[in-house]
């Protein structure tokens, strides 16, 4: 079954066969939150009354249950809580979770354990106890410092709050990361500028910076606000990227910025194409198994999902990837990093040889947005200015 409009070519002839299993992570979805945001296409859900936290604590721990067999004696490294908004959750809420992880996986002794969260009052008075239950590693849905801009975007809280709650965090945690966004409704590049100065002053060890883009199904789709024009949208980005190397940030991948050593162990693992099982409603997983690999939806639905684990039958769908899809979604990720990735990578993470992407690579470097050196694969400049452009290159039209 295919997921993709557009086809690699030349890979009927391969089989499947893993030798060794690819890195595993865990994704958690916690899906409720305040006010749903005017461009985030999340499955989040507003929350209307009081949140059923144990009943969906219980669901998790039972959707994990479910899930072992698929997984069994395969080591975690990596959890990712993310939403929607987890900080709606208490910190009881999840140590109960990371607890009953600890239980049932062998969660590496090392392990990176993200929480989203945002920079609301009530979510920042909750840090200590979230590093308390064993998370150590915040991100933090900064977006703007600018409180006209935040008002634009839908956000709960203000330039002053998110200042305040970068302040509680770093009292507790020495990894974190801030979410913030540019080409943003009338900003300028010296307000731009002035939102990653402000994010610099208090040295986070992460910074992802996503350009505002209109995501089909959302009310910036159907109300677009009056955005930056291309020019000055890309003028920001240009100038936000030399503003973070001039500071010491590796920029690693397309909207992604660290302290050396700090980058996104768990993103990181996404985009190498590694494993990962995602628990909670609308959660996503890739598994990989000696002579397959499987992509799993959990229903989306808060409700729904709940009904659903009840009966033991979380999944909403479930089905294997074909090797035309296997070589592109690899592609698709690994592109995004910025030193691209080793040869050898591909043929261990997708059990195919690099051979079968020999006349799309060719293309790729003839047009110049490719480059091959020393064993490894990698977008140019022009590659990562025009990532889908590169893409397209590993495609062929669907027979």
């Amino acid at each position: 079954m295919s997921t993709h409009p557009l086809q690699p070519v030349g890979l009927k002839s391969q089989s499947v066969n893993f030798h060794t299993l690819p890195p595993l992570s865990l994704y958690i979805h916690i899906p409720w939150c305040v006010r749903k945001c005017p461009y985030c296409d999340f499955n989040s859900h507003e929350a209307r009354s009081t949140l059923p936290e144990q009943d969906y604590v219980a669901a998790l721990v039972r959707d994990l249950e479910l899930a072992l067999p698929q997984i069994w004696g395969r080591k975690v490294y990596t959890v990712f809580i993310g939403g929607g908004t987890p900080s709606l959750f208490s910190a009881q809420a999840l140590e109960q979770i990371l607890a009953s992880i600890r239980m049932l996986l062998p969660l590496d002794v090392n392990a990176e354990i993200t929480l989203e969260a945002n920079p609301g009052t009530v979510e920042a008075e909750r840090f200590a106890g979230y590093r308390a239950a064993g998370v150590n590693r915040l991100s933090l849905g900064i977006q703007s410092f600018n409180d006209a801009h935040l008002k634009a975007l839908g956000r709960i809280h203000d330039g002053t709050e998110a200042r305040r709650a970068i302040d509680i965090a770093q009292q507790h945690f020495d990894n974190i990361n801030l979410d913030l966004m540019y080409a943003l409704p009338q900003q300028t590049l010296a307000q731009a500028e002035q939102d990653v100065r402000t994010a610099l002053a208090f040295s986070p060890q992460h910074l992802s910076c996503y350009h505002l883009t209109l995501e089909p199904n959302t009310l910036f789709a159907h109300q677009p606000p009056p955005l930056p024009d291309d020019d000055a949208s890309h003028a920001m980005q240009q100038h936000i990227e030399q503003l973070l190397a001039a500071n010491g940030y590796r920029h690693y991948e397309t909207s992604a910025f660290a302290q050396p050593k700090k980058q996104s162990r768990h993103n990181l693992n996404y985009w190498q194409f590694g494993d990962y099982l995602g628990i909670g409603a609308g959660a996503h997983s890739k598994l990989s198994f000696p002579d397959k690999v499987i992509r799993q939806m959990r229903h989306k639905q808060p409700q729904a999902y709940l009904d659903a684990v009840a009966k033991g039958t979380p999944l909403q769908s479930e089905h294997a990837l074909d090797k035309n899809d296997l070589a592109f979604e690899f592609m698709m990720n690994a592109l995004r990093l910025n030193e691209g990735f080793d040869e050898a990578l591909f043929q261990e993470r997708t059990s195919l040889p690099l051979l079968v992407l020999r006349h799309e690579l060719e293309q790729a470097g003839q047009r110049g947005l490719l480059r091959r050196e020393q064993g490894r694969i990698a977008p140019t400049e022009l590659g990562q200015r025009f990532l889908n452009d590169l893409l397209q290159t590993f495609l062929a039209a669907e027979d």
